[in-house]
């Protein structure tokens, strides 16, 4: 008996030390819009290269547009979150791409027909189509769970108010860690003018482009630049830099495909060595692996990681 005491004691033992560890996360944290705005100035002292998870992060098992898919892109690296609201049939804000149910969820037809409480009895689907226990979240409760966590990238769908969604910022007191996505200067003027103390995602893909923003109203110190879905040439992003602007270049799409095809090249490193500061992607974990050494070799750091 003492023996197979002892050898359950061992067992349990082994099982217990064998248990896998729960992954660490990465945060990012600003305790004042102050010091969003100084980590967001670009200067080659404070940069540091950040990933935006486009859409979330989605991967097998987590669905894209869905908070528990957002904390686990915490687990790669410290990220930005890039989201989409839509209009439920009640004009709840709910985290939605498409204007139908049917990609991304159990549900069937255009989201706009079905009330915040019947969109709950729908279930998320990842990107290969396989059904998970997750539901659509709502902007309040992605607001909520954000904070001191990760930086957020608010896109609007068609015929959602700017103004609704700036409401819900101030509400949960997420000035500090929200920028708000435009994609033309009279966006970007609407959101400025509502908001002038929150940060803009804003299209800049030429200097024309930032000249627009600046003359009608909108300071450099408010815009961080999407340059498009290809990498601009090495003197765009030494312009904009000049201007303390940081920039976002998107990778989804043909820049991901490549980098996946051929992993050794480092596709992600050589963006950020080229001047791109923020990369929105849907390869997160090849991404973070390349950044992760980027910084390492650059020796850079950021107060506000953790």
């Amino acid at each position: 008996m003492k023996y197979h005491h002892l050898l359950f004691l061992f067992v349990i033992t082994v099982f217990s030390s064998c248990k896998l560890e729960e992954k660490s996360h990465q945060y990012i944290k600003f305790n004042t819009t102050a010091e969003l705005y100084q980590f967001l100035k670009w200067s080659p002292e404070s940069r540091f290269p950040l990933i935006s998870a486009h859409r979330g992060g989605p991967m097998p098992g987590f669905p894209e547009n869905c908070i528990e898919t957002f904390d686990n892109a915490t687990t790669y690296n410290p990220v930005i979150i890039e989201f989409d609201i839509a209009y439920s049939k009640d004009s709840v804000m709910v985290l939605m791409h498409d204007d139908q149910l049917d990609r991304t969820t159990t549900g069937k037809g255009p989201i706009a027909n079905y009330t915040y409480e019947e969109l709950k009895a729908f279930n998320l689907k990842d990107n290969e189509g396989n059904e998970t226990k997750f539901k659509i979240p709502t902007l309040d409760s992605v607001l909520s769970w954000s904070k001191g966590k990760v930086l957020l990238t608010i896109d609007l769908k068609k015929g959602v108010s700017y103004a609704k969604v700036i409401e819900k910022v101030r509400q949960y007191k997420a000035e500090s860690s929200s920028i708000i996505i435009t994609y033309t200067a009279g966006q970007a003027k609407e959101v400025h003018q509502l908001a002038p103390d929150l940060m803009i995602s804003a299209s800049v893909q030429k200097k024309a482009e930032l000249k627009r923003l600046n003359s009608i109203g909108i300071p450099n110190n408010r815009i961080v630049a999407f340059v498009g879905v290809s990498a601009p040439d090495k003197e765009f992003y030494q312009y904009l830099h000049s201007k303390g602007i940081t920039t976002i270049l998107g990778t989804m799409g043909n820049i991901d495909k490549s980098a996946k095809a051929s992993p050794a090249k480092n596709v992600y490193y050589h963006l950020v060595n080229n001047g791109a500061d923020i990369l929105s992607s849907d390869n997160l974990p090849q991404a973070s692996e390349e950044l992760d050494k980027f910084r390492y070799n650059k020796k850079l750091s950021s107060p506000h990681i953790n």
